[in-house]
């Protein structure tokens, strides 16, 4: 068999004890613990998720009502949307390495994915992306799934035009297949506890109405706020394309509900598309 090059798998930046344990046990134990706690509900069979993306101690809880959807399921494809915090990436990048790694292991890129997508998109490769929104999901889908090629996207332009062509590129590629697509998105940031529930309730409503122009047109707006809106609007909407019909809210929080500072908050959502 031949030997992996360690330049081909990138990192696990944020396995350090603070986003996420750095122990292949810890990890699986803290996930499994978290899947446990969250409410199975037969809504059938999801084609796409939308889930925070902060560390597991703020907002893993929401993220797992997401993610225990998916018990039963096997995907042999997916594909996690995530904004982009730390870089100029271009309207769309895609990694240049060829396996993400986290301490459950190896997941390899699927690069016949990122070929279709190229094909149809302005999509940068790069290196050192350090984009904690898009690592945060992998070790639950790892513990949930196992197995999977993943399609790893950021989002550097959220635009409304910029979604529409992700969802008609993404809807293109994994129409037919067994895919599912993620979209990494907190809420709104650093307001009271109060005010912060106000403005992410116009999201929930958006999505528990499966409206993702209407979500855009907010969000354009400044009625919304979500980091990561633009992934939650190329995900719906490319989720409807490939035959979803019904989305679910299945969780909100905030920072304020797990943590003693309520003066500034960042809001956490759990939805479904099925």
């Amino acid at each position: 068999m031949k030997e992996l090059d360690p330049a081909s798998v990138r990192p696990a930046f944020f396995a350090d004890d603070q986003w996420y344990p750095s122990s292949a046990a810890a990890l699986r134990s803290t996930i499994q613990s978290l899947l446990a706690a969250a409410k199975y509900r037969d809504l059938g069979r999801p084609l796409g998720l939308i889930c925070p993306h902060a560390g597991l101690r703020f907002s893993g809880a929401v993220a797992a009502e997401a993610y225990r959807q998916l018990e039963g399921q096997s995907y042999e494809l997916v594909a996690v949307v995530s904004p982009v915090h730390r870089r100029l990436v271009g309207p769309y990048a895609v990694t240049s390495y060829r396996y993400y790694s986290t301490p459950l292991g190896l997941l390899p890129v699927a690069e016949w994915a990122v070929a279709a997508l190229v094909d149809r998109l302005p999509v940068s490769r790069i290196g050192r992306d350090e984009e904690h929104s898009l690592e945060i999901q992998l070790p639950f889908l790892q513990v949930v799934l196992g197995e999977f090629e993943l399609l790893p996207i950021m989002m550097g332009d959220q635009s409304a035009e910029s979604c529409r062509l992700l969802a008609q590129a993404l809807a293109e590629v994994l129409q037919g297949r067994s895919a599912l697509v993620v979209a990494s998105s907190d809420l709104s940031h650093f307001h009271p506890y109060e005010v912060a529930v106000r403005i992410d309730s116009r999201i929930a409503e958006r999505v528990a109405n499966f409206d993702p122009e209407g979500l855009a047109a907010d969000l354009a707006a400044g009625r919304a706020e979500a980091c990561g809106g633009g992934p939650m609007v190329a995900t719906m909407l490319a989720c409807k394309a490939m035959g979803a019909k019904k989305a679910f809210v299945l969780q909100y929080a905030n920072s304020g509900d797990v943590w003693q500072d309520r003066t500034s908050v960042v809001g956490y959502l759990a939805a479904a598309l099925v």
